[in-house]
């Protein structure tokens, strides 16, 4: 046991749950904001006349400026107070939010993107944050489970209201209600925070350690992710951006030996690499990177074979997912509850329960291409993987920060979910690029098919790691007794 879950050293703060709700609207809101502008895509180029390019980097300038300043904020949040910096975070993505849903041309668009996913990736480790500094025990596992919810039913709810407001506003200018709808839910989350979240604000003076920023450490983990993630969201990449793999390699030697020095002098790093030394956390954040870097492709994949391979519309590709997400967020608020009482193997199981569910996709692709079956059939099949989905993602983030320390609790939480920006954004590149050399020399259920394959060699991965960490846990347990 850590000591942030020594009993004798926590006590419940009555507001607890009032500040989780702001956290889950806030997350809810900036969760729709990313699912909401894969459908509006078509809308944005006919309405503002932007080139493929243009659309490219509406998707991507978010992506990247999101994951770059994922660990640096939650190690912010760490020193100075996740309170303000979550407030900030969701001022920044509100405040663009109107600068995206007014812009007058394309690259007006891009630069509020950018911001946005600046505003996205300030709040989202305070979220995590403060969950860990809220909660503990099972009533973290019940948190980090109502957090899963909220994710499987914005990705559900996405798509489906983008197509709404597209219909409401037509089709020149209803995307820019895709990003306006978000200022009244930020405005909302920002009275109640300052009016719900406990005093003071601010974090403490705890001691110049827990005041230490640590900039160059910021800068050189910023400079590593961009260089990893820029190949991957540039889909017309020249061999200089792929150049940039090496530099990132590179980049992250750099910054390992920072922080290295810098705590041997008596600073406190941005990241302590200490935390890597615990193995439910290195385990599990390894384990989230593979998983993310095989499952998030799936839907593209069904999105390029409802509407380029079948002809569905784009309200149709959106609805296939319906049901999975809907399956995930109700599997995660179970999960939530039950992962102190069942640990790794609720989420082995879950992975199990996903890799059937994309086996079952598989043959549902085949019997339909042989027009023995419907296509619709696979909202069952998806919907066995969102099962998986729920009992993995959820149940493993706590598992992965039960034993980090609460002073890293941010900044272990973006070095976790950074390694999701890294692990989708690679995934999605290289599981389409092979989707796409079959298609050219075979049709779209093979491509689907060789795609889906990939990805669950992937998840294949993820077991190991998932098996490896149950192992050590077992041992240790038996040491115990």
């Amino acid at each position: 046991m850590s000591t942030q879950d020594d009993p004798e050293a926590y006590a419940p703060d009555p507001a607890r749950w009032r500040v989780l709700s702001v956290l889950l609207v806030t997350i809810f809101m900036s969760l729709v904001g990313v699912s909401i502008v894969n459908v509006a895509l078509p809308s944005i180029q006919q309405g503002l006349g932007a080139t493929q390019s243009d659309i490219q980097w509406v998707l991507s300038g978010y992506a990247l400026t999101f994951g770059v300043v994922l660990v640096a904020a939650g190690r912010a949040g760490d020193i100075l107070g996740r309170g303000p910096l979550f407030i900030a975070g969701v001022s920044v993505f509100t405040l663009s939010s109107i600068a995206a849903g007014l812009a007058p041309d394309p690259l007006s668009l891009n630069i509020a993107r950018f911001v946005q996913g600046v505003g996205s990736g300030l709040l989202n480790p305070q979220a995590v944050g403060m969950i860990q500094q809220y909660f503990r025990g099972a009533e973290r596992g019940r948190a980090f489970g109502y957090f899963g919810t909220v994710v499987g039913l914005s990705v559900a709810v996405g798509p489906l209201l983008g197509g709404l407001l597209i219909e409401l506003g037509g089709v020149e200018n209803g995307w820019r209600w895709t990003f306006l709808v978000n200022v009244p839910v930020g405005i909302l989350a920002i009275v109640l925070a300052l009016r719900w979240f406990p005093r003071p604000l601010r974090a403490g003076r705890m001691g110049s350690r827990r005041r230490d920023l640590d900039p160059i450490g910021a800068l050189l983990l910023g400079l590593a992710v961009l260089t990893v993630l820029l190949p991957f969201v540039e889909t017309d990449s020249s061999a200089w951006i792929w150049a940039l793999l090496p530099a990132s390699g590179l980049l992250v030697l750099l910054w390992a030996l920072w922080e290295r020095r810098y705590k041997a002098r008596g600073r406190s790093p941005m990241v302590d690499l200490a935390i890597f030394r615990t193995a439910s956390f290195s385990n599990g954040a390894l384990l989230v990177s593979l998983y993310f870097t095989g499952m998030t492709s799936i839907f593209v994949l069904i999105a390029l074979y409802f509407q380029e391979g079948l002809g569905h519309s784009a309200l149709e590709s959106g609805a296939v997912g319906v049901p999975s997400a809907i399956l995930g967020a109700i599997a995660a608020n179970w999960g939530g509850k039950v992962v102190m009482r069942f640990g790794r193997k609720l989420v082995i199981g879950g992975m199990f329960c996903a890799l059937a569910g994309l086996a079952l996709s598989i043959l549902v692709i085949q019997l339909a291409a042989a027009g023995m079956i419907s296509e619709w059939w696979l909202l069952a099949s998806l919907g066995l993987v969102g099962v998986g989905q729920g009992a993995v993602i959820t149940p493993n983030q706590t598992l992965t920060l039960a034993d980090v320390p609460l002073e890293y609790a941010g900044s272990s939480g973006g070095i976790m979910q950074t390694g999701q920006r890294i692990g989708t954004s690679v995934g999605i590149a290289m599981i389409t690029a092979v989707a796409f050399a079959v298609l050219g020399m075979s049709n779209w259920p093979q491509a689907i098919t060789a795609g889906f394959i990939v990805i669950g060699a992937v998840i294949l991965l993820a077991l190991v790691v998932a098996f490896h960490d149950l192992h050590r846990r077992q041992r240790n347990l038996e040491k115990v007794v």
